[in-house]
């Protein structure tokens, strides 16, 4: 289901390219889903409104975030308990200390589009889903 609709002009490997994801009713408010850009998985999320993006794992045991619930600061995971702001990536609760990756998200006539570089795609996945020949 991936769709580019706009390249910046950075260097190839950091070049931005937003890819469609999902139909904007696939992701109601308060609930966080998984899809993949191309080999990368992400957890997209809509919270106050606002749809976000963010790696699908937990810094702390790779644990799914898409598993885990949204609370007012940001998303938790199912595992431990570690929040992380939708914003920045930031942890917020413990246990986890690093924070994870964000991308940058728009909608558009009803999708939702996720904004990722070649390097997020090779630095984020595939971790529990085996590439397609």
């Amino acid at each position: 289901m991936t769709e580019n609709i706009e390249q910046t002009t950075d260097a190839a490997s950091t070049e931005v390219v937003f890819h469609k994801v999902c139909r904007s009713g696939q992701v109601p408010e308060g609930y966080v889903r998984r899809f993949y850009v191309d080999e990368l998985e992400c957890a997209v999320a809509r919270l106050g409104g606002k749809a976000y993006a963010t790696s699908n794992y937990c810094t702390h045991l790779d644990c799914l975030l898409s598993s885990g619930k949204l609370q007012d600061d940001g998303i938790r995971c199912s595992c431990h308990g570690s929040v992380f702001e939708l914003e920045g990536g930031q942890p917020i609760y413990p246990p986890a200390t690093e924070p994870i990756a964000v991308y940058p998200v728009r909608e558009d006539e009803g999708e939702i589009y996720v904004g990722v570089s070649q390097a997020d795609i090779e630095h984020g996945g595939p971790r529990r889903r085996k590439p397609r020949d």
